[in-house]
């Protein structure tokens, strides 16, 4: 063997109580599991105290340009991640065409960044693949964004697509799929995704179920009309024989609070109907995401620049204030925005430093002008490329959906920024420190299951996400007592405590605690699709 992990107390994957053994692993692969001290090998590790888990799989991460503009990956690899999925929330960068591609540069730079001299090479879901085939750090799946397809066909116009460009539609989502990528997410509070209706989303998810993929929708509110947003995903789900998989499926802001028992119930009437649904969480509170995505929809549509230009309307602004502070725009999930939650955590333009880590409402105190007055003011001087915290969640919703049997652990982590949110480097040891040691929410071994095998299963992976002989050597050696996520909201750069292994392919990341800097991971593709 090249290399025997000897005596560790093995948790793999399935839930099943852990075990004691050795692992060994060879040509990047598990190749003997066995009683402890009965593999040999060239390199021994005495992994006694420690758990032997699969690498973790984020199953919702925004890492689409910084796995590759930041290849060593510390954020993920510290934390035990192995195999993360990207494409998330309807937007990312393929497909794209050269001018889309210009638009979601600027659009996402608050989630991405836009790093000076960065080599734009692929415009289909295939070339980017091959992109990351070229060396990262992690394993990377990835899904047809629907708003970028809808962007290419479509364009931003508010309207029904004709029967012509849905026909477009559907062929590049068959395409990228047909390219390796898993299924298709869609960002409903995200323009332009948002403006698709229900029936287009059926008709998208129709090519998706049919080929295996699956869909993973931020739906249309986390707000008010949340229940009702995730319904329209289950009937999606339901008319388009299409598995589901509900990204970040959390309950927020005051008028959710206590109501997760609710969503649950309505996951298990439809799964007992024979519906195909799973769901993903982080272990925080806040949510993030860029500043201009509070807008409501009709004041994006048309794209940035018209955006910009209603910004700096008096008239419009006015309009658009009303919305956001008395109604509740749908860009805000329908609920009334109170300044006070809303925390500028990224900005671009150095003069604007002094926003960061403040509300917006304590930040237009000491300015002396209304808080809407220096949201639309910072989101001119940034072109949108600002993001922000989000105080909005509720514990006891977290920790309830966190049990349901077919949760998932899923960071959404933004990797940019002045302050991005603790979740990018905190969310897979915060689930085993938090509410696996401290609090008792979840038991060790089915934790584990949360954050491998249960996700693996729902990519399909036929070769990760467990501690099996054949299995890729993707796995995580962590101390059960010691484990513990060290991000903070104003220290976020930190790697995690208690994990001193990470194998990504049988090569490590993290070796004794220390990174390596390898690139061992390459992008997945969807089974039945050629690499």
């Amino acid at each position: 063997m090249d290399l025997v992990l000897r005596g560790a107390r093995i948790a793999d994957g399935s839930g099943a109580p852990l075990r004691p053994g050795d692992v060994g692993v060879e040509d990047g692969r598990i190749a003997a599991l066995g009683r402890p001290g009965s593999v040999t090998g060239t390199r021994v590790i005495d992994a006694t105290g420690l758990v032997l888990a699969p690498g973790f799989i984020d199953m919702h991460s925004h890492s689409d340009l910084q796995v590759l503009a930041q290849p060593d990956h510390l954020a993920k690899v510290s934390q035990g991640v192995t195999t993360e999925v990207l494409g998330q929330d309807g937007l990312s960068y393929a497909p794209v065409n050269d001018a889309t591609l210009e638009v979601l540069r600027g659009q996402l730079a608050g989630w991405n960044d836009d790093p000076p001299g960065f080599e734009w090479n692929w415009r289909s879901v295939a070339e980017y693949l091959a992109r990351l085939d070229r060396g990262i750090a992690v394993n990377a799946a990835y899904l047809v964004p629907q708003g970028a397809v809808r962007m290419l066909t479509v364009g931003w116009e508010d309207r029904r697509a004709t029967t012509g460009e849905l026909d477009t539609m559907r062929n590049l989502v068959a395409a990228g799929l047909a390219e390796g990528a898993f299924g298709m997410s869609s960002g409903l509070t995200y323009t332009p995704s948002m403006y698709a209706d229900t029936e287009e989303l059926v008709a998208l998810c129709e090519v998706v179920g049919a080929a295996g993929g699956y869909h993973c929708p931020h739906h249309r509110s986390y707000g008010a009309g949340a229940l009702e947003a995730f319904a329209e995903m289950v009937a999606v789900s339901r008319r388009a024989g299409c598995p589901l998989h509900l990204a970040h499926a959390t309950m927020n802001f005051s008028v959710n609070k206590g109501r997760a028992p609710e969503l649950l119930t309505l996951l298990d009437e439809a799964i007992e109907a024979g519906c195909d649904i799973s769901l993903d969480t982080y272990p925080y509170l806040p949510g993030a995401t860029y500043l201009s995505a509070l807008l409501p929809s009709w004041a994006s549509e048309g794209g940035p620049e018209t955006t910009l230009a209603r910004l700096s309307d008096t008239d419009t602004r006015e309009r658009i204030r009303a919305e956001i502070e008395e109604t509740g725009s749908d860009g805000a999930h329908g609920v009334p925005i109170d300044w006070t939650a809303i925390e500028i955590n990224g900005v671009r333009r150095s003069e604007h430093a002094h926003l960061v880590g403040r509300s917006v409402a304590e930040s237009a105190r000491v300015a002396g002008i209304a808080p809407a007055e220096l949201y639309f003011d910072v989101l001119v001087a940034e072109r949108l490329g600002t993001s922000c915290l989000m105080h909005v969640g509720h514990e006891e919703n977290v920790r309830t959906i966190m049990r349901h049997p077919t949760h998932t652990g899923g960071s959404d982590g933004l990797l940019v920024g002045d302050r991005p949110h603790p979740r990018a480097w905190g969310t897979f040891p915060r689930y085993l420190a938090r509410y696996v040691r401290e609090l008792g929410v979840l038991e060790l071994a089915d934790c584990v299951a949360h954050l491998t095998g249960r996700a693996a299963t729902r990519l399909r992976l036929p070769d990760r996400g467990f501690v099996r002989e054949g299995y890729a050597a993707d796995l995580v050696l962590f101390d059960p007592d010691a484990v513990a996520d060290t991000a903070t909201f104003e220290q976020p750069r930190q790697p995690a405590d208690g994990i001193p292994y990470v194998f990504v392919n049988g090569v490590a990341a993290i070796d004794g605690g220390r990174p390596t800097g390898a690139l061992a991971g390459h992008a997945l593709r969807r089974p039945g699709t050629a690499r």
